[in-house]
């Protein structure tokens, strides 16, 4: 049975011309409509049954970084794919956590549709939440196809964005800690 979005490709199938039933693209709504669902899985993802408890207590104050977390997302102004690779780094007050968690916090947030400035905020003000962190950094470096693929179409242009809270935006030494870590240093 044709789900409501599997009809909606399908008419824009027909808009660009094309035949939904000759064989190439007789099954192409319901692959589309099932891809735009897995694409957009984020915002049927609950935050609770992501931390699934893995908060711990520590001692630990010292910087906690996750870098080249990849992530994939869909551009909400031209549905067109950004990818590229988020950093995240937190300062803890008592609190650490689990080490997938954060990778599947950037998931959950770049699964929806998106601009990457406010995918960068939702990760940062989300571990900041989860953790009560002294401090949070999110650095996200991505390579947006709608510039790539149409308007522009500039091939290597790359888009940085960071959000720096807490200690990482009063404390200057905390920030560089964090680009340099980034950067490989």
């Amino acid at each position: 049975m044709d789900t409501e979005l599997a009809l909606h490709y399908r008419a824009i199938l027909e808009q660009l011309g094309e035949d939904p039933g000759r064989e190439g693209l007789r099954d192409t709504p319901k692959r589309a409509a099932k891809a735009m669902e897995f694409l957009t899985r984020g915002y049927q993802t609950e935050l609770d049954t992501i931390i699934n408890g893995a908060i711990f207590s520590s001692d630990n104050d010292e910087m906690v970084i996750v870098r080249d977390i990849e992530l994939y997302s869909l551009c909400e102004h031209h549905l067109l794919p950004f990818i590229g690779k988020a950093h995240v780094a937190y300062i803890p007050q008592g609190k650490v956590l689990g080490l997938s968690k954060i990778a599947r916090i950037v998931d959950m947030f770049a699964r929806r549709l998106q601009i990457q400035e406010n995918l960068t905020k939702q990760i940062a003000d989300c571990i900041q939440t989860v953790t009560q962190a002294a401090g949070v950094a999110v650095s996200i470096e991505a390579k947006h196809l709608c510039m790539m693929m149409r308007g522009v179409e500039k091939q290597n242009s790359v888009m940085n964005t960071s959000v720096m809270l807490g200690s990482f935006r009063t404390n200057q030494a905390s920030r560089n800690e964090f680009l340099q870590l980034i950067r490989g240093n």
